[in-house]
């Protein structure tokens, strides 16, 4: 009879649990135990989340997780640190995977290396047409720009075409001059074609280069496949699950979505229409292009050129060059059109804007065509000198998307080019998000490095990869961590239209999240920018 009485107890036992294992939901995946950052509202912390369908659906503390969910798949964090995917709010990926298939001219300490390098890249991978990129002048001894006589000499048969590191400056060859019908005679509006004692030097600046850019040879549609393919895998080993590519023509964004129906292409983009009239009207005609991989709502414009090249528009003459004011590479009365043709629809307008000109005209025009719309979240790329009266037009309707590192990159000679009291404006990131309540954050890649953790330190410490200046550059600038992981996730989703779908770790939203080692938020300060990614997940799918 005790046996009897045993053995129904345990079955009621068993019963119970049961009872209380079908009470519990049943997901794709658990991960618990870890030091989870949700950037949520309140920037709360979790210890665990649950993953079903590819989005979370339950976040909170281990055993809360544990008590109500269940799942095959159970990964313990070991106190891992959680952050949500990163989002480069501006880079150039398309661009970034070509160059990966072209000469690599980063870091050259002289116009020596560049021809050292170019030699033994062709030496390994022939050409009919040589193209490299990452070349400045600004970390040579000899900061001039350089001329075509050495490339004329090494490549007297082969056109040669190396992209200055900011992408607004061209050094060519003769045998490049001459396919694209450049000599001392050629004028070109939003552009020069630089002469020295009436013979062009090589040098191009902003338009002037898509004189050879035409001429150019064009990646055939494999070779393009593979950019994208290569770009996406170096973009995952650091913990990027979107990226914000800023000016890509109609056929690369429907070749992008084409690849990411097919499962090709995985990476999640944000897409900036490039500024032709025939590409800007189709997508007018048929309206946002979004999927959960794709979102294409913007026209991406080019105000002026760069610092570094002297091309960037300033409302007073360089320091460094008098009488010289740089260029606005789109007229002023085609942004002013635009600006108000955009206005009548729901797509974004988002200007690269360096100079104080530049940025007083995009800003002005901004606010001229939104003046009875709002919430349109119009971006003003980069945002680099503000004239001071100029900071209050920042608001939900107008907001910046900046990349730390250029202040850390140009702090070196930017202010021979500005000025003392231009530079108080200049690189101003707390400022402008004091102003605009929100700042998207990205690199600029291939332009500076693809590194995230770079931008992170470069917002915090005002520090380049030297550590420094000790004390940090314009340090009122720097933003807090907090601020900053912000501007790396749900900022840069928020300037995108997208805060309910990603940049937090919020039950609803694509589970997208990167696993660290070490905590970014506690750790030294000069540390960050050798941290490193563990594991990255898009779509509650590993991908690195």
């Amino acid at each position: 009879m005790r046996n009897v009485l045993f053995g129904l107890l345990g079955f009621l036992v068993l019963l119970s649990c049961e009872d209380k294992a079908s009470d519990k939901v049943e997901v794709d995946a658990i991960f618990y135990n870890g030091n989870i950052y949700t950037v949520d509202s309140g920037f709360s912390k979790a210890e665990a989340f649950a993953v079903k369908d590819g989005k979370f659906v339950a976040v909170g503390l281990t055993d809360s997780i544990q008590a109500n969910y269940s799942a095959k798949t159970m990964t313990d964090l070991a106190g891992k640190t959680v952050l949500p995917g990163l989002i480069d709010a501006h880079c150039h990926f398309y661009r970034f995977g070509e160059s990966l298939q072209n000469a690599d001219l980063v870091g050259t300490q002289s116009y020596d290396e560049i021809i050292d390098r170019l030699a033994a890249f062709q030496k390994e991978k022939p050409s009919d047409f040589v193209f490299g990129r990452g070349w400045d002048q600004n970390d040579w001894e000899n900061k001039a720009f350089p001329t075509k006589a050495k490339l004329d000499s090494l490549f007297p048969d082969i056109p040669v075409a190396l992209q200055r590191i900011d992408g607004h400056a061209l050094l060519v060859n003769q045998k490049a001059l001459d396919l694209a019908k450049i000599d001392n005679t050629t004028i070109t509006e939003g552009g020069e074609v630089i002469q020295e004692g009436g013979e062009v030097t090589g040098v191009l600046i902003d338009n002037a280069m898509d004189l050879v850019y035409n001429v150019m040879p064009k990646l055939s549609r494999e070779q393009s496949i593979q950019a994208l393919k290569d770009a996406q895998d170096y973009c995952f080993d650091y913990g990027l699950t979107t990226v914000n590519d800023a000016g890509l023509d109609r056929n690369t964004i429907l070749l992008i979505d084409s690849l990411q129906k097919a499962g090709t292409l995985e990476m999640r983009m944000y897409a900036m229409i490039s500024n032709t009239a025939a590409d800007v009207d189709y997508f007018i005609e048929n309206g946002i292009l979004k999927t959960e991989k794709l979102n294409v709502r913007s026209v991406k414009v080019y105000g002026d050129g760069a610092l570094g090249s002297r091309g960037a528009a300033l409302r007073a003459p360089y320091s460094d060059r008098h009488n010289h004011y740089g260029a606005m590479v789109t007229p002023v009365d085609s942004i002013y059109s635009l600006a108000k043709k955009l206005a009548k629809t729901d797509f974004q307008m988002n200007t690269h804007a360096i100079g104080d000109s530049a940025n007083t005209v995009i800003l002005n025009a901004y606010a001229e065509a939104l003046k009875d719309e709002s919430d349109r979240r119009w971006k003003v790329e980069h945002a680099q000198v503000i004239s001071p009266d100029d900071f209050d037009y920042f608001d939900d309707n107008i907001l910046p998307s900046v990349q730390p590192t250029h202040a850390t990159s140009d702090m070196y000679w930017a202010k021979e080019r500005l000025g003392e009291r231009r530079m108080k404006g200049a690189y101003a990131y707390k400022k402008l998000l004091n102003e605009a309540g929100v700042i998207a954050l990205g690199t600029d890649f291939p332009v500076e490095r693809v590194n995230p953790f770079y931008t992170f330190y470069a917002a915090v410490a005002r520090k380049d990869l030297m550590q420094f200046p000790e004390g940090g550059f314009q340090k009122k600038d720097a933003l807090t961590r907090e601020e900053t992981l912000r501007g790396m996730t749900i900022w840069a989703a928020y300037s995108n239209f997208e805060e309910n779908e990603k940049g937090s770790i919020e039950a609803g939203k694509f589970a997208d999240f990167i696993v660290m080692d070490q905590d970014i938020m506690t750790i030294d300060e000069d540390a960050i920018p050798n941290l490193s990614v563990n594991q990255t997940w898009l779509g509650g799918k590993q991908v690195k």
